[in-house]
């Protein structure tokens, strides 16, 4: 059982705790302008809004980078196409909305698989497949939308997205009932990381100390419970947010607990070993890409809920927030590191920065420089890293 070490535990959670300071930071900026609070119930409702088809491109993203830094330049493209293909089956052509949100699917993971099939069997570099396919979708959307925008869409679409849990309810039941969903999600997260640490304890792994893993486990339960109040003293629990978190939840399974998410972590730290080793490189390769599309399709579903329209410049730079949430995240510039929770933690940092500047008044143009010199000092972070480690 590993005892507690304070050095150890800043330095895996850092971008964690980084999260917090400019949190904190914001906040004092904020109340000192008198531009209201960062931390405001219907702020945070909004932070969760406006950032979660980031979380979700992040999750695909990271499949990606942990391959070798590999990346997908189309996701913004692809998010424009589906959208485009979504708005003209649902509003045009009045398709059944079930039906065509399958088919938005079905699109993504088949514009996935094309880039997959020249990566993983041509092997074509991604960076030359993906620009091509950055190029070549947002073309097609914009064929398919004549450069015209689509909307609105029909309301039974925007409540599968938009609606909150529980919907229109009196403001004493609406807080109630979102404590109550917040302490039953706390119960069976501490269950859960009890019966895994218990797990790797009996299989004789290293697990952190009792008192570490205990302030972790009270620490984020507060972290839900203030979150789940702030969000009951206004609309109550957004259910784009549960969509969110069972996706983070699925991948983060994946890529721990299974033999094929642990594949793309090996693909990622030596691609030759690990085709020696029986791992099967190009299909490992084929699948990180085709899941990218499809959360690409996830990531368009949930901008035409937002934006209540399809429109030709739907997804500009998505592919940008998308890289820099894993890289700030934690996530190697060489691949093989990386985690789902760090990439969810690096796109909300992203979401607070872009949040906090806007609440303050700060230009646009001076958000995007913060925002390239928070990726740079993330990649030189890594780099340092790894150097440091291979000079010992």
């Amino acid at each position: 059982m590993g005892s507690f070490n304070i050095k150890r535990t800043i330095k895996s959670n850092t971008i964690l705790l980084a999260l917090v300071a400019v949190m904190l930071l914001f906040q004092v900026l904020i109340v000192i302008t008198d531009n209201g609070s960062l931390f405001a119930p219907g702020n945070i409702t909004n932070l969760i809004n406006q950032n979660a088809y980031v979380v979700v491109l992040a999750t695909g993203m990271l499949m990606c980078i942990l391959t070798g830094g590999n990346i997908d330049l189309s996701v913004g493209s692809i998010v424009a196409f589906v959208g485009a293909i979504g708005g003209h089956l649902i509003v045009n052509m009045h398709a059944p909305i079930y039906v065509s949100i399958f088919l938005c699917l079905v699109v993504g993971i088949l514009i996935g698989a094309w880039h997959g099939m020249w990566i993983a069997y041509v092997h074509i570099p991604p960076f030359i497949v993906t620009l091509a396919g950055m190029l070549l979708w947002r073309g097609a959307a914009l064929i398919v939308l004549n450069g015209l925008t689509i909307s609105p869409m029909p309301d039974k679409y925007l409540a599968l997205f938009n609606s909150f849990i529980p919907n229109k309810a009196p403001d004493d039941v609406r807080f109630a009932v979102t404590m109550v969903i917040a302490a039953v999600c706390c119960a069976i997260y501490i269950a859960v990381s009890l019966a895994s640490r218990a797990a790797k304890a009996k299989k004789g792994y290293e697990v952190p100390s009792m008192g570490a893993f205990l302030a972790k486990i009270i620490l984020l339960s507060a972290v839900i419970m203030v979150v789940a109040s702030l969000l009951g003293q206004d609309q109550g629990l957004p259910l784009i947010l549960v969509i969110v978190a069972v996706i983070v939840s699925i991948y983060a399974y994946y890529t721990k607990n299974t033999v094929s998410g642990r594949h793309l972590y090996a693909l990622g730290g030596n691609a030759k070993a690990a085709q020696l080793s029986g791992v099967n490189t190009d299909r490992v390769m084929f699948f990180a890409y085709t899941n990218m599309g499809f959360l690409s399709a996830v990531a368009a579903l949930i901008c035409v809920a937002r934006f209540n329209s399809a429109a030709p410049t739907a997804g500009t730079n998505y592919e940008m927030d998308a890289i820099s949430s894993c890289f700030i995240g934690g996530a190697s510039a060489y691949g093989g590191t990386g985690t789902v929770s760090g990439a969810v933690i690096g796109a909300i940092f992203m979401g607070v920065l872009n949040n906090g500047m806007s609440i303050l008044g700060i230009d646009s143009n001076w958000q995007k420089a913060v925002k390239g010199l928070v990726l740079l000092l993330a990649v030189l972070f890594d780099v340092m890293s790894k150097k440091r480690k291979s000079s010992k």
